[in-house]
Formats: C-alpha cells, sequence, structure tokens
C-alpha cells in the first residue's frame, strides 16, 4: 500500500523502494582501472586476430572476474577469482554439449541448478562458484559456442586469468599490505568505539567493530594454516588483532562510567588506539625496544574500574606490538582443521543439510520451469530467462523479492544506457574502447548497490554477445521481456509458492541466539574475579557473529512485503536489545576484574533463566511468564571506584535493566 509522503503526496512503501538508494561508498579507482583494461584487452586481441567472437568470450570470463574480485588480501584474491573460475568454465563446457537439444538442456540445466544451489550454501566462495556454474550452463546452452567444445572454456579461462594476473601485478611490492591495512582499520574502528562511550553513538559504533572484527578475522583465518607459525608477519597480525579485543571489552564497560561525575572519557585513550593502529600500518615495532608502553601511548592515570580496564588493555596491545612473539597471546582464532577433515565437513553441509537440499530443489524448479518455458513458447534469445532467475534467486545475497524488483529496475536502466551503444556504435573495432568505458562503471556502480551493479553489467553482457549472436539493437526489448519473465517465475515459483515460516526462517535463530546469551551470562559470572574463563572472549565473539547474521537476516526481511515485513519490523527491536544485553554482560564482567565486587550467583542465576525463558517463549510462541522480583537494589551502576550506592549489591543493575528491557519488548509481540 502506498503511504503518505510529507505534503499529502502519495509514496511507495518502503518494503518496494528499499534498495533503489544508492549507498554512499567512495569509488574503488584500482578495481574500475582493472576492469576497464581486463575487460577491453580480451576483446581486442580478438578482433585483431579476426576472431571477435573468441576475444568476446575472453571478455566474458573477465567480467566473472571483475565481479568476484572482492577481497583485499592477494592470496584470498587468487582463492575468490580462480575457484569461481574454474566451477564457470565447467559450467559453459555442459551447456556447450547441449546447445540446441531442447529437452536435453531442460534437464541438464535443472540439475545443474540443483547442484548450484546445494554448494551456495558452504560459503561465500562457494557461492560465487555455483552462480558461475549456472550462469554459464545456461548461456553456453543458449548463444552458438565456437567448436569443438572445449573452445569456450579456455577462452573463459584465459579471459579470467587476465584480470587475475592484473590483480596479482603489486604484489610483490604490496604483499602483505592488504592484511596489515585491514587490522589496522580494524584498530581505527574501536578507536572511534572508545571515543563513542557513554554517547548515543555508541551502539552504532559497537555494531562497526562487529563487522570489522569478523571481516579481520575471516581474512586471517583464510590464510592460516597448521604451519602458519612459520609465517612471522601472518604470526604477527594475529597477535595484534588478539590483544584488541581486551580493549574492545573495555570500551564496552567505559559506557558505564558515570560521566555526570567524571567527565567524558579522556581523549588520551581514543588517541592511543590511533597510535596503535598506525604502527601496526606501517608494520614496525611499536613501542620501540625498551620504550615504557605507558610513555609511548601518553596515558593518564586511571580513575576508576573502566579506565584501569583501558589502560591496562592498551598497554598490553603495546606490548604484543613490540613483542609479536610472545608466548601469552590467548589465541582467539583456534587452529584450522586438517585439509581432510575440511573437505568432509563441506560435503556433509553440502549433502545433510536440510536448507542446502531447499534452496537447490527450489533453483533447479524455477531453472526447469524456465527453461520448459522457453522452449515451448517462441521466447527470442531465452537464454536471458534462465540468467535473470539465477540472479534474482540468490537468498544469500539478499532478499529473493527485493532483488527481483532491483533486478527488474536495474536492467531497464542498463537497456537504456545500451540503447545508443547497440544503435549508433559499429561493430568492430569502436567496441574496445565502448567496453573499456562501460566496463569502468561495474565496480563503480557495484558498490552502490545491486540495482546499479545490474544496470552497469547488462549493456557489457549484451554488447559481447551481441559480437556471438549478431542481432544489434534487435537486443534491447527482448531483453526487458525476458528479464521480466524471469523475474515473474523467480517470485512466483522460487518465493511465493515456498512460504518458508517465520519460525524456521528467523525466529529459531533468533530464540537460539537468546539462548546462547543466556549461558554466556552464566558463563561470564562463573569464575572468580581475577580466574576469568579463557573460553569467554571466545565465546562472546561468536555470539555477536550469530547476531550479526540474525541481523542480516532481519534486514532482508524488512525489505519484503508484509507479513514478512511487517513483523519483521515489529522484532527488529528486539535483536537490538540482545545485543545490548551481551555488551552489558561483558561490561560488567570487565568491572568485576578490576575492582567491582562480585554479583552473587543467585542474581546471575535468575538473569540467565530470564533469558532462558524468553528464549523458548520466542521458539513456541507462548507469552512470556511474569518478570521475577529484582534481585538487588535499582539506580545506577554506582561507583567508578567501587564504592557508593548500590555498588556490591547492583552490579549486575545494567545488566538486569537490559534483560527486563529486551522482555518487555518481546512481551507484546508474543502477546
Amino acid at each position: 500500500m502506498a503511504q503518505d509522503a510529507p505534503g499529502g503526496r502519495l509514496s511507495p512503501p518502503k518494503w518496494l523502494t528499499a534498495g533503489l538508494r544508492p549507498k554512499p561508498a567512495p569509488v574503488p579507482w584500482a578495481a574500475v582501472a582493472r576492469a576497464s583494461v581486463g575487460l577491453a584487452a580480451p576483446l581486442a586481441v580478438g578482433l585483431a586476430a579476426g576472431r571477435p567472437a573468441y576475444g568476446a568470450l575472453a571478455s566474458m570470463g573477465a567480467l566473472s572476474a571483475v565481479i568476484g574480485d572482492t577481497a583485499d588480501a592477494y592470496r584470498m584474491r587468487v582463492f575468490n577469482i580462480a575457484v569461481p573460475q574454474l566451477f564457470g568454465a565447467a559450467g559453459v563446457a555442459l551447456g556447450t554439449l547441449v546447445f540446441g537439444r531442447d529437452w536435453t538442456a531442460v534437464v541438464v540445466l535443472t540439475l545443474v541448478a540443483l547442484v548450484s544451489g546445494m554448494i551456495s550454501s558452504i560459503g561465500s566462495v562457494a557461492s560465487v562458484s555455483g552462480l558461475l556454474l549456472l550462469l554459464n550452463a545456461v548461456v553456453g546452452a543458449g548463444l552458438p559456442m565456437p567448436r569443438p567444445w572445449w573452445t569456450a572454456p579456455l577462452l573463459l579461462l584465459a579471459g579470467g586469468a587476465v584480470v587475475l594476473l592484473l590483480t596479482l601485478f603489486a604484489w610483490p611490492l604490496r604483499g602483505g599490505v592488504p592484511e596489515r591495512g585491514s587490522v589496522a582499520a580494524a584498530y581505527r574502528t574501536v578507536a572511534a568505539f572508545v571515543r563513542a562511550a557513554g554517547t548515543p553513538e555508541h551502539d552504532e559504533r559497537r555494531l562497526a567493530v562487529t563487522q570489522s572484527l569478523d571481516s579481520v578475522y575471516d581474512m586471517l583465518l583464510a590464510h592460516r594454516t597448521r604451519r602458519h607459525g612459520r609465517s612471522p608477519g601472518l604470526a604477527r597480525l594475529i597477535a595484534q588483532l588478539n590483544a584488541l579485543i581486551p580493549v574492545v571489552e573495555a570500551a564496552s564497560a567505559a559506557k558505564l562510567r558515570p560521566t555526570d561525575r567524571l567527565g567524558p572519557l579522556p581523549e588520551a585513550y581514543p588517541a592511543a588506539v590511533l597510535t596503535l593502529a598506525d604502527a601496526v600500518e606501517r608494520g614496525r615495532a611499536a613501542p620501540g625496544p625498551g620504550e615504557d608502553p605507558a610513555a609511548f601511548l601518553d596515558l593518564p592515570a586511571p580513575t576508576g574500574p573502566s579506565e584501569r580496564a583501558l589502560d591496562q588493555a592498551l598497554r598490553y596491545a603495546a606490548a604484543v606490538g613490540a613483542e609479536p612473539g610472545r608466548a601469552d597471546v590467548p589465541d582467539r582464532l583456534g587452529r584450522p582443521a586438517a585439509p581432510g577433515e575440511r573437505m568432509r565437513r563441506t560435503a556433509r553441509a553440502a549433502l545433510l543439510s536440510g536448507s542446502s537440499w531447499r534452496y537447490g530443489l527450489r533453483l533447479a524448479l524455477c531453472i526447469g520451469l524456465a527453461q520448459v518455458l522457453v522452449s515451448v513458447l517462441p521466447v527470442p534469445r531465452s537464454y536471458w530467462v534462465a540468467l535473470t532467475v539465477t540472479f534474482v534467486l540468490k537468498p544469500d545475497f539478499g532478499s529473493v523479492f527485493s532483488r527481483a524488483v532491483l533486478r527488474a529496475f536495474g536492467t531497464a536502466l542498463g537497456l537504456l544506457i545500451a540503447i545508443p551503444v547497440l544503435a549508433e556504435v559499429p561493430r568492430g573495432w569502436w567496441d574496445v574502447p565502448t567496453v573499456a568505458l562501460l566496463a569502468t562503471l561495474i565496480p563503480a556502480f557495484s558498490a552502490k548497490g545491486y540495482a546499479f551493479q545490474t544496470a552497469a553489467i547488462t549493456p557489457v553482457i549484451l554488447l559481447l554477445s551481441d559480437l556471438l549472436n549478431h542481432h544489434g539493437f534487435g537486443l534491447v526489448l527482448p531483453r526487458l521481456y525476458d528479464s521480466l519473465i524471469g523475474c515473474g517465475i523467480a517470485l512466483l515459483a522460487g518465493y511465493l509458492c515456498w512460504p518458508e515460516s517465520w519460525h524456521t526462517r528467523i525466529g529459531d535463530r533468533l530464540a537460539d541466539a537468546v539462548a546462547d546469551t543466556s549461558a554466556y551470562v552464566a558463563l561470564a559470572f562463573a569464575a572468580a574475579p581475577g580466574h576469568d574463563q579463557p573460553s569467554r572472549p571466545r565465546r562472546r565473539r561468536r555470539l555477536y557473529r550469530d547476531l550479526s547474521a540474525v541481523r542480516s537476516e532481519f534486514q532482508r526481511a524488512l525489505t519484503e512485503p508484509p507479513p514478512t515485513g511487517t513483523r519483521a519490523a515489529a522484532w527488529w527491536p528486539l535483536v537490538i536489545a540482545v545485543e545490548r544485553v551481551v555488551e552489558a554482560t561483558t561490561a560488567t564482567r570487565v568491572r568485576v576484574e578490576h575492582g567491582v565486587p562480585a554479583p552473587a550467583p543467585q542474581e546471575v542465576a535468575a538473569l540467565a533463566a530470564e533469558l532462558a525463558a524468553l528464549a523458548e517463549a520466542l521458539r513456541t510462541g507462548t507469552p512470556l511468564p511474569a518478570p521475577p522480583p529484582d534481585g538487588g537494589p535499582g539506580g545506577e551502576p554506582g561507583d567508578e571506584h567501587g564504592t557508593g550506592p548500590g555498588t556490591a549489591d547492583d552490579v549486575l543493575g545494567p545488566l538486569r535493566r537490559e534483560v527486563r528491557a529486551a522482555c518487555a519488548i518481546a512481551s507484546p509481540v508474543l502477546g
């Protein structure tokens, strides 16, 4: 339903227009240059050799590599580009073998879609690999390819290799720079978090820290092998990143400082984190040999538990920076399993997961319907229908509904760009500068959102495919019709006909996160002061990662029409409330470690029981029981020096308030 805009005008509902606004993002100029050279060079070579179709296919392989080049570290870029390219080559080989065989193509592409969907659930690289496997199979089955059958796969791999070489060109000169830059960026994000302690920006900065740490830990874990200790640079970065975690926890505790008496947190603390960030980025020891960490960081004398925690955490991080080989740095990454064990886990994840089969069958159904439709109806250049279905039906990339809307919008916008190109630019050498110019839009627009990425990719694909089938301007309107048909199939057969229940998709995951939060509360206070559980920080990181995944699923649901979007909006505050409970637990534990009296075990057990009851209510949909009476007096968290009203009895006051707030948010929705 349309909504009233200011001034009495009608405007589309937010769930319909979400994603149509470009995201603020800088232009990745290096990626822009690589895309321009990487797509135009193979086409130029093909034209010079008198084989424009060969050049077009190589440029298509380069296009896939440009889209897949999303990592920062060079080692990861090799993996992220090379592995999907191999799957794409296999896909186009299968498609070429069934070209012109309508019903055989239907069966083969349906089976390829099933495999593609199942492997997409394994991880991000597997998802892109599954996408290219199916996309290139559809292209191979829908466009005439050079013979023999192995020609097209080799050309696609050659095009991808061009982009890979351009990507790795600076590796000898900049090896390790992206990794150091990512860890330094995490330090700077934490500096902003420290500065925001006790301000309205605190929660937003905490979310940014979670996202930054998730990204950097993923990067370093991907590098880590069973012999990671033989790489001094990697061991140093892992130690520096692990040393950052106590600073994050101390910053959470700083939120509880009574600023009305002590004033805002001194600027020296975030400035010290920035000093460490600069040292990490330069790859130098800081402080230097024999230099006192306190003098190097220029820290003030701490005035309470929170500042003592920050002071100790920053000194520790500085000491690790000066001596990265220290043996007392807790390992928060964990050593990867052996390759054989990882392969067995991957196979089990793909073959035994219900969600893997569910998505694979849904994708196979939609691709099968698309191929049957274009085999029965006279739809020209029909491979575009299945291409659209493949792009839209990627739930790990976002809401299927919103992607269908954005795909239709992006295709229409891309066709507006393609119309003058196909109508006015003569085929031949003019195609090279045209592709070079259009290719620059792909990295620049991809950062703005899916609709804008589609708008940038569409004219490039049309121009390259025209070099294979020579239909010229006649491609434009059929492409729009095909896209609308593909979006319709994805919405009807892939979205409306598979109504996953709220509990299956979101409710159970949120309930699991709340139950894990209950266990975290119990674990956090299980040990006496000075004997914090070594597993607690690791449990906290895992819990924040799970909550981040729940948050992402909610954000997808918010872009869908009622009732899903409406229900997601009603539950959204609870996600934020649970994150605040986790942070309050961490902050309280840190304060206990630095002088605040430990809470009574029965009070901790009572709060954990409240969270467990909330998790059960979320799982069953039953009303919450009435909250128990407070286990201690209310009021402010007490004096930073560990004295004052309610300090001994109300150390759990901030945590209790967050737990009660979460229950209060859930109660009206649960009824």
